[in-house]
């Protein structure tokens, strides 16, 4: 089963130097059907005005993923990590016992933003940053592992889930594949261009919630990006 989360319809505010949608429960979105997908609690699309951002702030007990997609995020914690992810990268924060941070858009464009929230498996562990570059180019079919808490993605950024974050940059009528293991579920959302999904279109910023698939096909109605978390139920 697929439902499709059209852009139109999700929730969120415009505050000026923060335009942002919410595909879940969130701040002053609240809705009792949309509050998760399994472990994810949290999926944010952000467009960040420049020289604005988040001022610091505490987390405890999340896994925080910040995959940017337009601009570059500047982040700073109380762990002494400073850096820069620009577009294409992507960031992990294990806020685990506590921990408090700012991410600002300290460029002269607008930087976009997927935000993604997911409740670890093990509470209690010290908090923890990291970041790695991934290539914007055509990814030949098929999905890239970014981020994940699944063994055998050693090659990933490490979270502290039983989740997968994963990406595809499609060429135009290209198509791709994923497969999904018995008892989870993948939520996914079109960051740019058109897909089919098992037959669903699915637009730019459009989310659409899996579950009761096994396997995934997608075709590309125009170049397209496509970035999902595949989940335990």
């Amino acid at each position: 089963m697929i439902e499709l989360r059209p852009f139109s319809k999700l929730g969120g505010a415009d505050h000026g130097w923060l335009d942002t949608r919410h595909h879940f429960s969130f701040a002053d979105y609240q809705d009792t059907n949309r509050m998760n997908w399994g472990q994810m609690r949290v999926w944010n699309d952000d467009t960040i005005a420049p020289q604005t951002g988040f001022r610091t702030h505490p987390h405890k007990e999340m896994e925080i993923i910040t995959y940017v997609r337009q601009g570059a995020i500047t982040h700073e914690d109380s762990l002494g990590n400073k850096g820069r992810t620009v577009a294409g990268d992507v960031q992990v924060m294990s806020a685990g016992t506590g921990i408090q941070h700012s991410e600002y858009n300290l460029e002269n464009e607008v930087t976009r933003i997927f935000q993604i929230w997911i409740f670890p498996n093990q509470t209690g562990l010290p908090p923890s940053w990291g970041v790695r570059p991934f290539p914007t180019k055509i990814t030949n079919g098929k999905f890239v592992t970014l981020a994940s808490g699944i063994d055998g993605d050693e090659e990933a950024l490490r979270i502290r889930a039983d989740a997968r974050l994963a990406a595809a940059t499609l060429d135009i009528s290209e198509q791709a594949e994923y497969s999904i293991a018995n008892g989870r579920k993948v939520y996914l959302v079109v960051a740019s261009g058109s897909v089919e999904v098992n037959g669903t279109l699915v637009g730019t910023g459009d989310g659409a919630a899996v579950q009761h698939e096994s396997h995934l096909k997608f075709f590309a109605h125009q170049r397209s990006e496509v970035v999902l978390v595949d989940v335990a139920n």
